[in-house]
């Protein structure tokens, strides 16, 4: 059930997407009209009070997670037939097409935003809302929003995975199922937490930025340092996989490396200067905190409390002959 589950999103997000292609631009044209080519690649606005450099780069915030969530295909793996092949091209292709959408996304929102005064008026801390609200009516927008819970069914398989590995608190019960297999619980939990991160909206933009940009870092940086570790720690120690990039893939890594260096670093940006407490990101003060308390667990809590030996072998025992290594059949 799962995979119509993933294909029902899939085509929601393809039919959002042509959606966007088609309806966004009509509506533009019937309302305040195209931006022209100067104003869509040339212009800029700084209304963040950074030098200009900076405030060019903290653009990058709008398009910083975009390929964030590509390895969407490695997290359910373990339920795919032949992962070794299927999930590594997933994850590939999917970058791929993320790249592509969002640059013709990002081509579309250029030429049918308004102006930047405009913009803004709208009043509101997120303005794409009520800008699709302006463009398409208060009716029809709603169906252009519904898209953003799709995220709901890859988080929630993450969630499932990591409880039912004992490591989230209350893992007993996170990971587990219905009658019919499916994570419910797990669905409960990502649908808890994304709606109270949602409501902080409410009282303070600074704490929902602040929270969207920690939730975002420890992926970006956990990509970065796969990557510096395969290029610095193991340039031929690491297994040969049944498909990989080749020749090209020394040259992805390095990208891979400074990309997500640059992307940790506008996360932890503050986006409002000068600095006070009302505008300070605490993004970084959050993933220090939870870095701290994670080094202090690894410390303090036995390694078998966290993944006990038993669960590995128990796994290893119940793949298939040729898939066990010579070492695990002697």
């Amino acid at each position: 059930m799962f995979r119509f589950v993933f294909y029902l999103s899939s085509t929601f997000v393809l039919l959002d997407f042509l959606m966007n292609v088609i309806w966004l631009p009509i509506g533009a044209h019937n309302t305040w009209g195209f931006r022209t080519p100067s104003e869509a690649f040339l212009a800029t606005y700084n209304g963040t009070g950074a030098p200009a450099g900076w405030n060019w780069c903290l653009s990058y915030l709008a398009t910083a997670g975009i390929l964030i969530g590509f390895d969407a295909s490695g997290h359910i793996a373990e339920e795919t037939k032949n992962a070794s092949l299927t999930a590594a091209r997933g994850i590939f292709w999917s970058t791929v097409v993320s790249g592509i959408g969002a640059a013709c996304t990002i081509v579309l929102f250029l030429f049918c935003a308004p102006d930047p005064k405009t913009l803004f008026s709208f009043g509101s801390p997120q303005p794409f809302v009520p800008l699709y609200a302006v463009v398409l009516g208060q009716r029809a927008h709603i169906i252009m929003n519904v898209n953003t819970t799709i995220a709901i069914v890859a988080a929630s398989r993450l969630v499932f995975a990591v409880a039912r590995d004992g490591v989230l608190p209350f893992s007993s019960w996170v990971s587990r199922v219905s009658p019919s297999g499916q994570p419910y619980n797990a669905i409960k939990v990502v649908w808890g937490v994304a709606a109270l991160v949602t409501c902080t909206i409410l009282p303070s933009n600074v704490a929902f930025t602040s929270l969207v940009s920690a939730a975002g870092v420890p992926s970006a940086a956990a990509y970065g340092l796969i990557c510096f570790g395969r290029v610095f720690l193991t340039p031929k120690k690491f297994p040969k996989p049944r498909w990989s990039l080749g020749v090209l893939s020394k040259p992805f890594q390095i990208i891979g490396i400074f990309w997500n260096g640059w992307v940790v670093a506008i996360l932890f940006s503050p986006y409002v200067f000068p600095v006070t407490g009302q505008t300070l990101n605490y993004a970084p003060i959050i993933l220090a905190g939870v870095t701290i308390i994670a080094l202090i667990s690894y410390w303090v809590i036995p390694e078998e409390s966290w993944f006990p030996s038993a669960r590995i072998s128990k796994f290893v025992e119940g793949q298939p002959q040729d898939l066990v290594s010579p070492e695990v059949k002697q």
